[in-house]
């Protein structure tokens, strides 16, 4: 009998102990979220307030804002995965209020910081490096940079701190909670960042790794909010990433570049320029003109000289010819006055043996081209007529040279004029009573009196190049055979020079 008394008190005992260890555990709870709220969701209401209707309803709605920015299912109650969330530990920078927006950043690209004091979890060294790399985190993808002081005041200054401390207007709350909090740019405070002293430190995943916290917390002391996107960095949660990993996601470099814009383009390299390969199969020419009995061909800062009846080609640049000339000429002719005119953009020089004229170059619109031609394409003069040809775009000037003036009736449009060569012409010159058309990598011979095509070649044809040539050590070996030949053949001509010189000294001699 008194087994059963016993056990029925013992029964009565533990069983009105559940309720008030539930209702204890309520309690904590509602304060749990109460303090949450107030510090992350700007609640600020006395507790003795709580049980009014109008603040259940206010406390209700901010608990809704909470599990909406969480993705969490929005009941306005404290459902158990709302206090999950609110247990796990985070930054202590509000989610809404002056901080759900993007704040204004710093007006200068070049911030200063400092680590006021070191954690005794790490070694200093390692503290130096977490705070760099977290800075540096975000001078990867913006203008900024950042430079440690040792002494004085910096943009960023960094502590780490517990509880309440100084005149910082947020807390700690011991281990576990909240791990660092910063400010967003400004004076005073300003950029400041601290980290709760009271947590275990580390440089890897051992308990809060540094690197991270610190690069999140920067994020604030540059004017980024929280993000709900639980990729990004500045997610309020703290996440356990692996350090060695880049963590910014997509949402964060938006964010941050929105502030102060992305990395500087850096400027290209300037390109050496590289000499035109005489067999490259896809050679075009900028220009070329005949001089007595040379054709010449321009391209860039170079030009090619071939002669009459020779096979040899001569490779050299234009400015060891006429060194005021410009590189990229647009088109050349050599007119029945044997003088050459080169033309580049509205402009033209007019050369007479080896030297440029004085008071060149001249305007284009001198020769009667209206005002809106811009460049000349390509020039050819036919000397048996004493006619210049002018393409321009899909047009066709003619030119007399004996009275200086354009013919009437022109332009024309070349494929009318010069039919099969195409719409536009990128060099001309006369060979022989055959006009020949450039157009890209392919030239047209022309029979001006049959007005048809006889022939179309490679533009490299005159520099008799085998088809098989295509590498780039091809190009350069055909460079150097055509500027042996070059060589070569002033060596013959002067030695026939000499010999023909002793022979005539020598008939001198034995004719006395």
């Amino acid at each position: 009998m008194k087994s059963l008394l016993l056990l029925s008190l013992l029964f009565i005992t533990f069983s009105s102990a559940f309720p008030t260890n539930q209702k204890m555990e309520e309690e904590e709870n509602k304060q749990l979220a109460q303090a949450y709220l107030n510090q992350f969701y700007s609640l600020e209401i006395e507790e003795s307030h709580l049980v009014q209707s109008v603040n259940r309803s206010l406390t209700d709605g901010k608990i809704r804002a909470m599990q909406a920015f969480f993705g969490l299912t929005v009941t306005g109650k404290l459902d158990s995965n709302t206090l999950e969330i609110m247990k796990t530990p985070r930054c202590g920078v509000p989610d809404v209020g002056q901080y759900g927006f993007i704040l204004p950043g710093w007006t200068k690209y070049n911030l200063t910081y400092r680590i006021v004091n070191y954690t005794p979890d790490m070694a200093r060294a390692d503290v130096d490096d977490a705070i760099q790399r977290g800075l540096e985190v975000w001078g990867k993808v913006t203008p900024l940079t950042f430079t440690k002081i040792s002494k004085g005041t910096a943009d960023i200054m960094i502590a780490f701190r517990t509880r309440i401390h100084g005149q910082c207007p947020r807390y700690f709350d011991g281990p576990l909670g909240v791990l660092g909090h910063a400010f967003p740019p400004g004076l005073g405070i300003g950029g400041d960042t601290h980290f709760d002293e009271d947590e275990n430190w580390t440089k890897d995943g051992a308990g809060f790794n540094l690197f991270l916290v610190a690069a999140h917390e920067f994020g604030h002391s540059l004017g980024l909010s929280h993000s709900n996107d639980q990729t990004a960095l500045m997610y309020p949660n703290y996440v356990s990433l692996d350090p060695n990993k880049y963590p910014l996601s997509q949402d964060d470099i938006n964010g941050i570049q929105s502030i102060y814009g992305g990395l500087p383009k850096a400027p290209a390299k300037p390109r050496r320029p590289t000499a035109p390969h005489a067999c490259d199969p896809d050679l075009t020419f900028d220009a070329i003109t005949t001089f007595r009995r040379e054709v010449m061909f321009f391209k860039g800062r170079h030009l090619w000289r071939t002669y009459c009846d020779i096979t040899d080609v001569e490779f050299e640049l234009i400015s060891s010819f006429w060194p005021t000339l410009p590189a990229d000429i647009h088109a050349a002719y050599e007119n029945p006055k044997d003088n050459i005119l080169v033309f580049k953009d509205d402009k033209f020089w007019m050369i007479r043996g080896y030297a440029v004229l004085p008071d060149y170059p001249k305007s284009i619109y001198t020769l009667g081209f209206p005002r809106y031609v811009k460049k000349i394409d390509a020039a050819v003069c036919d000397h048996n007529t004493r006619k210049t040809y002018f393409f321009v775009n899909i047009w066709c000037w003619r030119y007399d040279e004996v009275t200086q003036t354009m013919d009437r009736g022109y332009p024309r449009r070349v494929v009318r004029y010069f039919p099969g060569i195409g719409l536009r012409v990128d060099a001309a010159f006369l060979h022989k009573g055959f006009f020949y058309f450039f157009r890209r990598s392919k030239q047209f011979e022309y029979d001006p009196k049959a007005k048809n095509i006889t022939r179309v070649m490679k533009t490299n044809t005159w520099f008799q190049c085998k088809e098989s040539l295509s590498s780039s050590s091809d190009f350069t070996a055909t460079e150097e055979k055509v500027h042996s030949r070059g060589v070569e053949m002033f060596y013959h001509k002067n030695l026939n020079l000499v010999i023909f010189s002793i022979v005539q000294v020598l008939k001198k001699i034995y004719s006395y």
